[in-house]
């Protein structure tokens, strides 16, 4: 599907806050209001925007610790250690990613204890040769 500019300026306006409505959608954009809800259950049917959430407060969102963690594996373990990965309830996000490690996880955790015995957990997984962790200190831009 090709989007045109009209499609992601409503895509950008919806990142910003998915809770505007039709009317402010269309006002910002400068079509009319079934203009814009055409467009947006278009894009939904098409799977452009797969669906809504709920983002945190900044003060919300940082109570416990979160760290990145690169993740090299044994080569043909990937499958191994993706399923044990997904088991962990503090893991947010696992991408596989090319460079010095085979995964990037991002594990949101309550205490620096919890990250610290977390991590001791992840690199005993069978498949996992090595862990190098960076703590997240401070969020500077976040457009998720």
């Amino acid at each position: 599907m090709t989007l045109d500019d009209l499609d992601r300026r409503l895509i950008a306006l919806l990142q910003a806050d998915a809770r505007s409505s039709a009317a402010d959608l269309a006002r910002q954009l400068g079509v009319a209001r079934t203009t814009a809800l055409a467009r947006l259950a278009r894009l939904q049917k098409q799977g452009v925007i797969a669906g809504f959430t709920v983002r945190l407060s900044q003060q919300q969102g940082q109570q416990g610790v979160e760290a990145y963690v690169g993740i090299t594996t044994e080569p043909k373990a990937a499958r191994l250690v993706t399923a044990r990965l997904a088991s962990v309830p503090e893991l947010r996000q696992l991408c596989s990613v090319s460079g010095e490690y085979d995964y990037l996880a991002l594990l949101h955790v309550a205490t620096p204890a919890r990250l610290d015995a977390l991590l001791d957990e992840i690199g005993a997984f069978e498949g996992v040769l090595k862990t190098t962790t960076s703590v997240v200190l401070a969020r500077r831009i976040d457009r998720t």
